[in-house]
């Protein structure tokens, strides 16, 4: 399934990009399309860390994101790093002591604070305790009066020297020069560039696998090896739950040789947490037939590789898993392998098998791919060299099939 997000450069005096502004998207057409403010805030957070990733969308640069008064309630901020992310608070949202409250808390968290739009509202009172929180604010060239620029403007260099001004919607030259001589330090708009569309592919989700294992994560009882074993039928989570380890800037980057040790890392408190992000933005589409042959595929493969390592009594068969798992990973999501293991916290070993590397991994994913597209040559010549008799191969292959099948 194809996604997309804009991004929108900022620009600061220099005309070096400062930051970006992400925006969504559901097509290649640059324009925002008829969606409520909740699930495209959701998609674009989703898509920028979890699916494209945002080193490839942003770089080290800040990114500038649209928050609605719904998604300010949501507990949802603290599953993101706040170095990354400045929380844009829309025109639209009432100024209130409820929303004060809610700034303080994501302040807290560290995140920065941007006033979109922005202008002063007649029989408002907050201002002060609103300014206080905030780190910018975004004035509207295109849209908004001389004189309501004036008021900020005044207003921000007199009590609130903290607070960065951007002039957003600047379309020509004069204008920058006329924002910069006016105090504005960063800028947005058509004068400098259009929103540019990064698109990405994402894997089919199974929803019916997510409400399992929140269910799962309500019983006390339950255990790491249950909620690993549940995660690892579903492709698209298992590669979510890698790529949630090692991009928070307060976990150290690891390596990870299962899911079961991602699930530890990462802690059942904010698995749980991700779980109710992604629902958040869940909903039940038509996944394309490849897709979900691919998913197949790749499940079959990654059962199969486990099977064999364990038959050779060897002792990490949860990476022989991860191989067999993502082997078709490149495919899924049309990029190349060697960019898509920059983003995943595997082992060396992994890693190299998944590139192209002879390891000893090797001989075990290849006879898997060959079960898996039935190339019977292949597979008994896979099989004797690496001691499984026909037999055994049979069994395997079959309970490969029925554990993938249980899945669909």
């Amino acid at each position: 399934m194809d996604i997309f997000v804009a991004r929108q450069p900022i620009f600061a005096k220099n005309e070096y990009i400062f930051a970006y502004e992400l925006l969504y998207r559901n097509d290649q057409q640059n324009s925002f399309p008829n969606i409520d403010g909740d699930s495209a805030t959701l998609e674009v957070l989703i898509h920028s860390f979890l699916t494209i990733g945002i080193n490839e969308l942003a770089g080290d640069k800040l990114c500038f994101i649209n928050f609605t008064e719904n998604l300010l309630e949501k507990e949802v901020f603290s599953q993101f790093p706040s170095n990354r992310i400045v929380v844009e608070i829309l025109e639209d949202i009432p100024i209130t002591h409820m929303l004060l409250q809610k700034l303080r808390e994501i302040k807290s968290l560290g995140f920065l604070i941007a006033l979109d739009d922005f202008i002063f509202q007649k029989n408002v009172t907050l201002y002060d305790e609103l300014f206080s929180l905030v780190n910018f604010i975004k004035v509207d060239f295109l849209a908004s009066k001389l004189a309501d620029r004036q008021a900020i403007e005044r207003i921000v260099k007199t009590n609130y020297p903290h607070i960065v001004l951007l002039a957003e919607k600047v379309e020509t030259r004069a204008q920058f020069y006329e924002a910069k001589a006016a105090g504005y330090e960063l800028f947005q708009g058509y004068f400098f560039a259009k929103p540019e569309i990064i698109k990405g592919t994402e894997i089919p989700t199974n929803i019916a696998q997510y409400f399992r294992i929140i269910a799962l994560l309500r019983d006390n009882a339950v255990s790491i090896e249950e909620i690993a074993e549940e995660i690892e039928r579903d492709v698209s989570l298992s590669f979510k739950v890698l790529k949630m380890i090692n991009w928070p800037a307060v976990r150290t980057k690891s390596k990870v040789r299962s899911i079961k040790q991602g699930v530890v890392m990462l802690g059942l408190d904010e698995l749980k947490h991700w779980l109710h992000v992604l629902l958040l933005r869940e909903s039940i589409t038509n996944h394309s037939k490849d897709g979900l042959a691919l998913i197949e595929a790749s499940l079959f493969r990654a059962k199969l590789c486990e099977l064999l390592a364990k038959r050779k009594f060897l002792h990490n068969a949860s990476e022989y898993f991860l191989v067999g798992m993502f082997s078709l990973i490149d495919t899924l999501l049309h990029r190349p392998m060697i960019q898509l293991l920059q983003d995943l916290p595997l082992s060396d070993e992994v890693a190299e098998t998944l590139s192209g590397t002879k390891t000893e991994m090797t001989p075990f994913l290849e006879l898997a791919i060959a079960c898996d597209e039935v190339r019977w040559d292949d597979m008994i010549s896979g099989a004797t060299s690496i001691g499984i008799d026909h037999s055994t191969l049979n069994d395997f292959y079959l309970e490969a099939r029925r554990w993938t099948l249980q899945i669909f």
